[in-house]
Protein backbone atom coordinates (compact mmCIF):
# COMPACT_ATOMS: atom_id res chain seq x y z
CA UNK A 1 0.00 0.00 0.00
CA UNK A 2 1.58 3.17 -1.37
CA UNK A 3 2.23 5.67 2.15
CA UNK A 4 -0.08 8.39 1.47
CA UNK A 5 -3.27 5.69 0.43
CA UNK A 6 -4.59 5.94 3.76
CA UNK A 7 -5.46 9.38 3.38
CA UNK A 8 -6.63 9.45 -0.12
CA UNK A 9 -9.15 7.11 0.62
CA UNK A 10 -10.60 9.23 3.84
CA UNK A 11 -8.93 7.09 6.52
CA UNK A 12 -9.08 9.70 9.83
CA UNK A 13 -5.44 10.74 10.75
CA UNK A 14 -4.71 12.88 13.59
CA UNK A 15 -2.64 15.87 13.14
CA UNK A 16 0.78 17.02 14.39
CA UNK A 17 0.77 18.29 18.11
CA UNK A 18 3.69 19.32 20.25
CA UNK A 19 3.43 15.56 21.13
CA UNK A 20 4.59 14.16 18.19
CA UNK A 21 6.34 16.93 16.28
CA UNK A 22 9.72 15.63 15.25
CA UNK A 23 12.83 16.42 17.54
CA UNK A 24 14.71 16.86 14.20
CA UNK A 25 13.91 17.08 10.44
CA UNK A 26 15.43 15.40 7.36
CA UNK A 27 14.30 17.37 5.25
CA UNK A 28 12.87 21.36 4.95
CA UNK A 29 10.60 21.89 2.12
CA UNK A 30 9.52 25.56 1.21
CA UNK A 31 6.23 24.75 -0.58
CA UNK A 32 5.64 27.96 -2.76
CA UNK A 33 2.23 28.16 -4.01
CA UNK A 34 0.46 26.42 -0.04
CA UNK A 35 -2.76 27.56 -0.54
CA UNK A 36 -3.38 26.12 -4.31
CA UNK A 37 -4.68 22.92 -4.77
CA UNK A 38 -1.55 20.93 -5.14
CA UNK A 39 0.14 22.95 -2.47
CA UNK A 40 -2.53 21.66 0.02
CA UNK A 41 -2.25 18.39 -0.73
CA UNK A 42 1.79 18.75 -0.17
CA UNK A 43 0.57 20.78 3.11
CA UNK A 44 -1.45 17.82 4.58
CA UNK A 45 1.20 14.79 3.02
CA UNK A 46 4.92 16.55 3.74
CA UNK A 47 4.20 16.14 7.43
CA UNK A 48 2.98 12.84 7.49
CA UNK A 49 5.32 10.45 9.88
CA UNK A 50 5.79 8.05 6.65
CA UNK A 51 6.05 10.40 4.30
CA UNK A 52 9.30 9.36 1.94
CA UNK A 53 12.54 11.87 2.92
CA UNK A 54 10.96 12.46 5.94
CA UNK A 55 10.79 13.82 8.61
CA UNK A 56 9.67 17.34 7.12
CA UNK A 57 9.69 20.76 8.23
CA UNK A 58 7.24 22.76 5.92
CA UNK A 59 6.96 27.01 5.17
CA UNK A 60 4.36 27.73 3.02
CA UNK A 61 4.31 30.68 0.95
CA UNK A 62 0.87 32.11 -0.71
CA UNK A 63 0.09 35.81 -1.48
CA UNK A 64 -3.16 36.02 0.55
CA UNK A 65 -3.69 35.63 4.22
CA UNK A 66 -3.58 32.12 5.65
CA UNK A 67 -7.26 30.98 5.02
CA UNK A 68 -8.78 29.19 8.18
CA UNK A 69 -9.17 26.24 6.62
CA UNK A 70 -5.68 25.64 6.46
CA UNK A 71 -5.12 26.35 9.97
CA UNK A 72 -4.46 23.16 10.86
CA UNK A 73 -1.67 22.17 8.19
CA UNK A 74 1.44 21.90 10.42
CA UNK A 75 3.47 24.33 8.26
CA UNK A 76 5.09 27.86 8.56
CA UNK A 77 2.81 30.28 6.62
CA UNK A 78 4.64 33.21 4.94
CA UNK A 79 2.84 35.34 3.49
CA UNK A 80 4.97 36.80 0.08
CA UNK A 81 3.84 38.30 -3.16
CA UNK A 82 7.03 36.65 -5.23
CA UNK A 83 6.73 38.87 -7.95
CA UNK A 84 7.80 41.85 -5.93
CA UNK A 85 11.30 41.35 -5.64
CA UNK A 86 12.13 43.30 -1.93
CA UNK A 87 9.65 41.76 -0.35
CA UNK A 88 10.73 37.84 -1.71
CA UNK A 89 14.12 38.89 -0.30
CA UNK A 90 12.64 40.43 3.00
CA UNK A 91 10.79 37.58 3.79
CA UNK A 92 12.32 34.72 2.54
CA UNK A 93 16.02 34.86 2.57
CA UNK A 94 16.14 33.82 5.88
CA UNK A 95 15.12 30.40 4.91
CA UNK A 96 18.53 29.08 5.03
CA UNK A 97 17.10 25.60 6.15
CA UNK A 98 15.91 24.89 3.00
CA UNK A 99 16.53 21.43 1.40
CA UNK A 100 13.14 20.55 -1.02
CA UNK A 101 11.70 23.64 -3.40
CA UNK A 102 8.44 22.79 -4.49
CA UNK A 103 6.97 25.17 -6.87
CA UNK A 104 3.16 24.56 -7.62
CA UNK A 105 2.20 28.03 -8.49
CA UNK A 106 1.47 30.19 -11.46
CA UNK A 107 -0.65 33.62 -12.31
CA UNK A 108 -2.92 34.90 -14.82
CA UNK A 109 -2.54 37.37 -17.54
CA UNK A 110 -4.57 38.62 -19.97
CA UNK A 111 -2.92 36.44 -22.64
CA UNK A 112 0.41 34.29 -23.56
CA UNK A 113 2.71 36.97 -23.40
CA UNK A 114 2.07 38.68 -20.17
CA UNK A 115 1.61 35.26 -18.80
CA UNK A 116 4.93 34.61 -19.69
CA UNK A 117 6.41 37.86 -18.25
CA UNK A 118 4.73 37.49 -15.11
CA UNK A 119 5.13 34.00 -14.29
CA UNK A 120 9.05 34.43 -15.51
CA UNK A 121 9.33 37.02 -12.79
CA UNK A 122 7.79 35.43 -10.28
CA UNK A 123 10.22 32.53 -10.61
CA UNK A 124 13.22 34.38 -11.00
CA UNK A 125 12.63 36.71 -7.69
CA UNK A 126 12.18 33.26 -6.16
CA UNK A 127 15.23 31.03 -7.24
CA UNK A 128 17.36 34.08 -7.07
CA UNK A 129 16.53 34.60 -3.32
CA UNK A 130 16.50 30.93 -2.26
CA UNK A 131 19.70 29.75 -4.13
CA UNK A 132 22.11 31.54 -2.85
CA UNK A 133 20.53 31.69 0.82
CA UNK A 134 19.82 28.25 1.13
CA UNK A 135 23.15 26.39 1.23
CA UNK A 136 21.49 22.71 2.03
CA UNK A 137 19.06 23.09 -1.22
CA UNK A 138 19.27 19.83 -3.00
CA UNK A 139 16.29 19.96 -5.38
CA UNK A 140 13.62 21.90 -6.97
CA UNK A 141 10.36 20.72 -8.19
CA UNK A 142 8.81 22.72 -10.81
CA UNK A 143 4.85 21.70 -11.54
CA UNK A 144 3.35 22.84 -15.31
CA UNK A 145 0.93 20.57 -16.92
CA UNK A 146 -0.20 19.04 -19.70
CA UNK A 147 -0.51 22.30 -22.33
CA UNK A 148 3.25 22.07 -22.59
CA UNK A 149 1.96 19.62 -25.39
CA UNK A 150 -1.14 21.21 -27.03
CA UNK A 151 -0.80 24.70 -26.43
CA UNK A 152 -1.33 27.54 -24.05
CA UNK A 153 -5.26 29.03 -23.36
CA UNK A 154 -4.41 31.53 -25.72
CA UNK A 155 -3.01 29.24 -28.24
CA UNK A 156 -2.47 30.85 -31.90
CA UNK A 157 -3.98 27.84 -33.43
CA UNK A 158 -0.42 25.83 -34.15
CA UNK A 159 -1.19 22.13 -34.44
CA UNK A 160 -0.55 20.18 -31.15
CA UNK A 161 0.88 16.76 -31.09
CA UNK A 162 -0.78 13.47 -31.61
CA UNK A 163 -1.68 12.36 -28.29
CA UNK A 164 -1.24 10.05 -26.53
CA UNK A 165 1.38 12.88 -24.85
CA UNK A 166 4.98 11.39 -23.99
CA UNK A 167 7.48 13.65 -22.02
CA UNK A 168 10.78 13.40 -25.26
CA UNK A 169 7.70 15.81 -27.62
CA UNK A 170 9.60 18.58 -28.32
CA UNK A 171 7.99 22.16 -27.66
CA UNK A 172 5.49 23.49 -29.90
CA UNK A 173 6.22 26.87 -31.62
CA UNK A 174 4.29 28.55 -29.77
CA UNK A 175 4.56 31.11 -26.86
CA UNK A 176 3.64 29.01 -23.64
CA UNK A 177 4.79 30.34 -19.98
CA UNK A 178 5.87 26.46 -19.31
CA UNK A 179 8.54 26.27 -21.69
CA UNK A 180 10.32 29.69 -19.95
CA UNK A 181 9.66 27.87 -16.47
CA UNK A 182 11.67 25.55 -17.60
CA UNK A 183 14.48 27.06 -19.50
CA UNK A 184 14.39 29.65 -15.85
CA UNK A 185 14.89 26.23 -13.88
CA UNK A 186 17.43 24.86 -15.86
CA UNK A 187 19.33 28.33 -16.07
CA UNK A 188 19.54 28.14 -12.31
CA UNK A 189 20.26 25.11 -11.21
CA UNK A 190 23.18 25.10 -13.26
CA UNK A 191 25.05 27.37 -11.25
CA UNK A 192 24.58 25.31 -7.90
CA UNK A 193 26.93 22.12 -7.64
CA UNK A 194 24.37 18.92 -7.01
CA UNK A 195 21.41 21.06 -7.77
CA UNK A 196 18.69 18.33 -9.16
CA UNK A 197 15.01 19.06 -10.52
CA UNK A 198 12.46 17.30 -11.73
CA UNK A 199 8.75 18.89 -13.60
CA UNK A 200 6.10 17.57 -13.40
CA UNK A 201 2.95 17.87 -15.76
CA UNK A 202 -0.58 17.24 -14.79
CA UNK A 203 -3.54 17.17 -16.52
CA UNK A 204 -6.91 18.43 -15.41
CA UNK A 205 -6.47 18.19 -11.72
CA UNK A 206 -8.90 16.86 -8.90
CA UNK A 207 -8.23 18.26 -5.62
CA UNK A 208 -8.91 20.77 -2.87
CA UNK A 209 -8.54 24.42 -2.97
CA UNK A 210 -11.17 27.05 -2.64
CA UNK A 211 -9.16 29.47 -3.80
CA UNK A 212 -7.25 28.01 -6.54
CA UNK A 213 -7.57 29.60 -10.07
CA UNK A 214 -8.33 25.76 -11.46
CA UNK A 215 -10.34 24.20 -9.40
CA UNK A 216 -12.56 22.20 -11.47
CA UNK A 217 -14.23 19.99 -8.54
CA UNK A 218 -15.34 23.02 -6.53
CA UNK A 219 -16.25 24.74 -9.67
CA UNK A 220 -18.94 21.53 -10.38
CA UNK A 221 -20.24 21.68 -6.60
CA UNK A 222 -21.02 25.11 -6.90
CA UNK A 223 -22.82 24.62 -9.62
CA UNK A 224 -24.73 21.47 -8.38
CA UNK A 225 -25.55 23.54 -5.44
CA UNK A 226 -27.12 26.32 -7.16
CA UNK A 227 -28.79 23.70 -9.36
CA UNK A 228 -30.38 22.20 -5.79
CA UNK A 229 -31.44 25.52 -4.36
CA UNK A 230 -33.34 26.63 -7.56
CA UNK A 231 -35.06 22.88 -8.27
CA UNK A 232 -32.83 22.95 -11.60
CA UNK A 233 -32.08 19.90 -13.26
CA UNK A 234 -28.52 19.45 -13.35
CA UNK A 235 -27.83 20.14 -17.11
CA UNK A 236 -24.44 19.60 -18.96
CA UNK A 237 -22.89 23.01 -20.33
CA UNK A 238 -20.89 21.59 -22.83
CA UNK A 239 -20.18 19.76 -26.16
CA UNK A 240 -20.78 16.15 -26.91
CA UNK A 241 -17.94 15.29 -27.82
CA UNK A 242 -16.98 16.19 -23.78
CA UNK A 243 -19.50 14.18 -23.18
CA UNK A 244 -19.13 11.07 -24.44
CA UNK A 245 -15.33 10.90 -25.14
CA UNK A 246 -12.39 9.40 -22.91
CA UNK A 247 -10.68 11.96 -20.07
CA UNK A 248 -8.63 11.62 -17.82
CA UNK A 249 -7.89 13.57 -14.63
CA UNK A 250 -4.99 13.95 -11.86
CA UNK A 251 -5.18 13.80 -8.29
CA UNK A 252 -4.01 16.54 -6.47
CA UNK A 253 -2.68 13.66 -3.59
CA UNK A 254 -0.86 11.49 -6.43
CA UNK A 255 0.61 14.84 -8.44
CA UNK A 256 2.02 15.42 -4.44
CA UNK A 257 3.25 12.13 -4.08
CA UNK A 258 5.16 12.27 -7.57
CA UNK A 259 7.13 15.58 -6.86
CA UNK A 260 7.73 14.02 -3.19
CA UNK A 261 9.42 10.59 -4.88
CA UNK A 262 11.15 12.92 -7.20
CA UNK A 263 12.63 14.98 -4.93
CA UNK A 264 14.23 12.33 -3.09
CA UNK A 265 14.59 9.25 -5.17
CA UNK A 266 17.73 9.47 -7.37
CA UNK A 267 15.30 7.67 -9.81
CA UNK A 268 13.46 10.65 -10.08
CA UNK A 269 15.86 13.47 -9.94
CA UNK A 270 16.77 16.13 -13.61
CA UNK A 271 13.39 14.69 -15.79
CA UNK A 272 10.33 15.14 -16.73
CA UNK A 273 7.17 13.69 -15.88
CA UNK A 274 3.49 13.20 -17.27
CA UNK A 275 0.60 12.76 -13.77
CA UNK A 276 -2.68 11.19 -14.54
CA UNK A 277 -4.38 8.44 -12.54
CA UNK A 278 -3.63 6.01 -14.81
CA UNK A 279 -7.48 5.71 -15.95
CA UNK A 280 -9.93 7.09 -18.00
CA UNK A 281 -13.34 8.03 -17.67
CA UNK A 282 -16.11 9.58 -19.57
CA UNK A 283 -18.19 12.63 -18.31
CA UNK A 284 -21.60 11.62 -19.12
CA UNK A 285 -20.87 8.47 -16.13
CA UNK A 286 -19.45 11.73 -13.63
CA UNK A 287 -21.96 13.43 -14.17
CA UNK A 288 -24.32 10.99 -12.54
CA UNK A 289 -22.12 10.61 -9.62
CA UNK A 290 -22.24 14.29 -9.04
CA UNK A 291 -26.02 14.43 -9.33
CA UNK A 292 -26.34 11.78 -6.70
CA UNK A 293 -23.71 13.60 -4.64
CA UNK A 294 -25.99 16.39 -4.42
CA UNK A 295 -29.48 14.98 -4.77
CA UNK A 296 -30.22 16.81 -8.28
CA UNK A 297 -32.06 15.43 -10.96
CA UNK A 298 -29.09 14.66 -13.60
CA UNK A 299 -29.50 15.71 -16.95
CA UNK A 300 -28.30 14.21 -20.45
CA UNK A 301 -26.29 15.98 -23.25
CA UNK A 302 -28.66 18.63 -24.91
CA UNK A 303 -28.21 18.94 -29.01
CA UNK A 304 -28.84 22.40 -30.36
CA UNK A 305 -26.73 25.93 -29.49
CA UNK A 306 -24.62 25.23 -26.65
CA UNK A 307 -24.88 25.61 -22.94
CA UNK A 308 -22.01 27.42 -20.85
CA UNK A 309 -21.33 27.34 -17.36
CA UNK A 310 -20.76 31.48 -18.09
CA UNK A 311 -24.49 32.00 -19.29
CA UNK A 312 -25.95 29.82 -16.82
CA UNK A 313 -24.51 30.90 -13.83
CA UNK A 314 -24.99 34.38 -14.86
CA UNK A 315 -26.38 36.89 -12.32
CA UNK A 316 -26.03 34.07 -9.43
CA UNK A 317 -24.10 35.54 -7.17
CA UNK A 318 -26.74 36.59 -4.83
CA UNK A 319 -28.05 33.23 -4.93
CA UNK A 320 -25.00 31.71 -3.77
CA UNK A 321 -24.77 34.38 -1.07
CA UNK A 322 -28.24 32.52 -0.19
CA UNK A 323 -26.60 29.36 0.32
CA UNK A 324 -23.95 29.80 2.18
CA UNK A 325 -25.87 32.18 4.46
CA UNK A 326 -28.75 28.90 4.95
CA UNK A 327 -26.05 26.29 5.49
CA UNK A 328 -23.61 28.12 7.32
CA UNK A 329 -20.93 27.61 5.13
CA UNK A 330 -17.37 28.99 5.20
CA UNK A 331 -17.97 33.04 3.59
CA UNK A 332 -17.22 32.88 0.08
CA UNK A 333 -18.04 34.98 -3.15
CA UNK A 334 -18.98 33.24 -6.19
CA UNK A 335 -16.70 34.31 -8.23
CA UNK A 336 -13.58 32.92 -6.00
CA UNK A 337 -15.30 29.56 -5.97
CA UNK A 338 -16.81 29.35 -9.02
CA UNK A 339 -14.19 28.85 -12.12
CA UNK A 340 -16.71 29.43 -14.93
CA UNK A 341 -14.15 30.02 -17.40
CA UNK A 342 -12.44 26.65 -16.73
CA UNK A 343 -15.45 24.24 -16.97
CA UNK A 344 -16.11 25.66 -20.07
CA UNK A 345 -12.66 25.51 -21.78
CA UNK A 346 -13.00 21.70 -20.00
CA UNK A 347 -16.30 21.10 -21.54
CA UNK A 348 -15.24 22.35 -24.85
CA UNK A 349 -12.95 20.04 -26.06
CA UNK A 350 -12.42 16.55 -26.37
CA UNK A 351 -9.04 15.66 -23.68
CA UNK A 352 -5.92 14.40 -25.43
CA UNK A 353 -4.76 11.89 -23.10
CA UNK A 354 -0.90 11.14 -21.93
CA UNK A 355 1.03 8.01 -20.56
CA UNK A 356 2.50 7.18 -17.53
CA UNK A 357 4.52 4.79 -18.71
CA UNK A 358 8.08 7.08 -17.93
CA UNK A 359 7.05 7.57 -14.55
CA UNK A 360 6.28 3.88 -13.63
CA UNK A 361 9.88 2.87 -15.49
CA UNK A 362 11.71 5.44 -13.60
CA UNK A 363 10.11 3.79 -10.46
CA UNK A 364 7.20 5.43 -9.30
CA UNK A 365 4.09 3.03 -9.50
CA UNK A 366 1.13 5.22 -7.55
CA UNK A 367 -1.98 5.62 -9.01
CA UNK A 368 -5.55 7.04 -8.71
CA UNK A 369 -9.04 5.72 -9.10
CA UNK A 370 -10.74 8.73 -11.12
CA UNK A 371 -14.06 7.54 -9.71
CA UNK A 372 -12.95 7.57 -5.99
CA UNK A 373 -11.12 10.66 -6.49
CA UNK A 374 -14.26 12.75 -7.54
CA UNK A 375 -16.48 11.16 -4.79
CA UNK A 376 -13.42 12.11 -2.32
CA UNK A 377 -12.80 15.79 -2.89
CA UNK A 378 -16.70 16.33 -3.04
CA UNK A 379 -16.61 15.02 0.45
CA UNK A 380 -13.65 17.10 1.34
CA UNK A 381 -15.80 20.21 0.57
CA UNK A 382 -18.78 19.13 2.07
CA UNK A 383 -16.84 18.58 5.35
CA UNK A 384 -14.67 21.63 4.83
CA UNK A 385 -18.40 23.49 4.65
CA UNK A 386 -17.04 25.17 1.65
CA UNK A 387 -20.68 23.69 -0.14
CA UNK A 388 -23.41 22.13 0.84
Amino acid sequence: MSWWWSRAVGAARKPLNQENVPLSYRSVALVVGITGIVGNSLAELLPLPDTRGGPWKVYGVARRPRPPWSANHPVEYIQCDISNFEETQSRLSGLKDVTHLFYVTWASGTNETENCEINSKMFRNLLNCIIPNAPKLQHICLQTGKKHYFGSFFSSGIAAHDPPYTEDLPRLDDPNFYYDLEDILFENVAKKDGLTWSVHRPGLIFGFSPCSLMNMICTLCVYASICKHEGEVLRFPGTKEAWSSYYEASDADLIAAQEIWAAVDPKGKNEAFNCSNGDVFKWKHFWKVLAEQFEVECGEFEDGERLTFVELMKDKGSVWDEIVKENNLVPTKLEDVGAWWLGDFTFGIECPLDTMNKSKEHGFLDFKNSKSSFVHWIQKLKVSKIVP
